[in-house]
């Protein structure tokens, strides 16, 4: 079998579904914690102990997940229907989770709780599938280096109009009771329609242009079990080596989309700002994008991933002196465009790397397990998300932030943690992950032509 070669109205089809699903996904990281927090007044230990005991529901579920999409098989093909599914569900949880009912207490603790858990679980029905379509598209690695950066260029603006936008609009959907900075509840609930709306319809489009052609079903019958999620991961060292280096990185910059919020408003006293913020880094990310295709004329995407690991630490150095330290704005700016070109590179290079762990998989225990493996891409995220919760929220409270804010008035001791949490602990993140990846993932050169050669010749039998 000949490597198809994907269109680029297939591949912008595709990609398009990544601008909805992270909408939703940009809200939800970004925002959640400054909405509870901050708008509804909730606890940070409660924040702390949630964000736990949903990974650990998360870690049964996501896998589970992955191996239910694995035995699908309908006329609409094996991912796509999930998508659809997993928007839906996702929107209408999306939209009750930052709309609060005028509940207080006890109940609106409990109702945020379950809220919380459904978003994961609604989330994964439709981000396990839609990124696990990538080797269904094209058996062509070089193709697949096409797909990846499209689909991450989508992500990347879905992600990035999140923080871009709501600073402006949420303070005009906002009305009732306001924070200081024009916030309400009725504002984030309004804004979170909106975007749930545009993930369905977003989604719609990309189920609407895609087909997938190498789909390798699942045709046993073999049903979820805890002992087939540990096998597959267990029996595949490479998976759990990327589970280890990209959580961490992903962490590191978790931790700033997830606290620039309260840096900008809360330590400078400038929400809007954040627009702008958000803007270079974004323009950093697309610039990202063309790392992978430009330097592969010279470099593997070995070398080109630790470049961008590297670009990244020099970046986030730089805002730690220009931002918490210096306090000159423009200059954290500016250096926010290095880590993001760096950050933006690496998504992709992640993107691509879980495909050939799917093709490893396949090389090494002689199966395919395509969607519990990309199950981990979302478990990672979230495991990434809780690190980010912990280390945030357990500053917050140590020095006691929600009493501060009840009293408007944020000591300079809090607005050093948060500037510290938001630019310096990242660094020491994305280095760890650096450190992992040169030394312990092996899926480069002769390996990687191995594996590749087998799986050809496997589909042209």
């Amino acid at each position: 079998m000949s490597d198809y070669k994907t269109t680029w109205r297939e591949k912008i089809g595709y990609g398009v579904g990544a601008i909805g699903l992270d909408l939703s996904y940009g809200l939800f990281y970004s925002y959640l914690s400054y909405y509870l927090s901050s708008v509804l007044g909730l606890k940070e230990g409660f924040l702390l102990l949630l964000t736990p005991l949903a990974r650990i529901w998360d870690g049964i579920n996501d896998p589970m997940m992955g191996t239910i999409v694995d035995s699908t098989k309908t006329k609409m093909g094996k991912y796509r229907p999930w998508i659809v599914i997993g928007a839906l569900s996702n929107a209408v949880v999306l939209t009750l989770l930052f709309t609060s009912f005028g509940m207080s207490g006890t109940r609106l603790y409990i109702y945020i709780g379950i809220m919380y858990i459904l978003w994961g679980m609604t989330n994964t029905m439709a981000d396990i599938p839609y990124w696990s379509m990538v080797p269904s598209f094209t058996n062509d690695p070089k193709d697949r280096n096409r797909v990846a950066p499209v689909a991450r260029t989508c992500s990347g603006l879905g992600q990035g109009l999140i923080p871009d936008l709501t600073p402006i609009i949420l303070p005009m959907l906002s009305s009732g009771m306001t924070t200081d900075k024009g916030y309400s509840a009725s504002g984030f609930s309004r804004w979170a329609l909106i975007c749930a709306i545009a993930l369905v319809f977003f989604s719609t489009i990309c189920v609407l242009n895609t087909k997938e052609r190498h789909v390798v079903y699942n045709n046993n019958g073999e049903r979820f079990s805890f002992k087939k999620m540990f096998s597959v991961i267990a029996h595949n060292d490479q998976l759990v080596v990327f589970i280890i280096f990209a959580m961490l990185s992903n962490a590191g910059w978790y931790l700033t989309s997830g606290t620039a919020v309260y840096y900008f408003t809360d330590v400078l006293g400038k929400p809007k700002a954040q627009s702008l913020f958000s803007t270079i880094g974004a323009i950093g990310s697309v610039l990202g994008l063309l790392v992978i295709p430009v330097l592969s004329k010279w470099w593997s995407k070995r070398k080109i991933y630790q470049f961008s690991l590297c670009l990244t630490i020099v970046g986030y150095v730089l805002m730690l002196i220009f931002g918490p330290v210096l306090k000159i704005t423009i200059l954290l700016d500016i250096s926010y465009i290095l880590a993001s070109i760096g950050i933006g590179s690496m998504f992709v290079a992640q993107t691509v790397f879980l495909a050939d762990i799917v093709d490893y998989g396949e090389y090494k225990n002689g199966e395919r397990n395509e969607s519990i493996t990309f199950s981990m891409k979302g478990f990672l995220q979230k495991l990434a998300y809780t690190i980010q919760t912990i280390i945030l929220f357990g500053g917050l409270k140590i020095m006691g932030y929600n009493q501060q804010i009840l009293s408007n008035s944020i000591n300079q001791q809090t607005k050093t943690a948060i500037g510290v949490i938001c630019f310096g602990v990242p660094v020491v993140l994305v280095t760890l992950s650096l450190i992992v990846f040169t030394t312990k993932f092996k899926l480069y050169g002769d390996l990687a032509d191995k594996v590749h050669d087998y799986v050809a010749e496997r589909r042209s039998k």
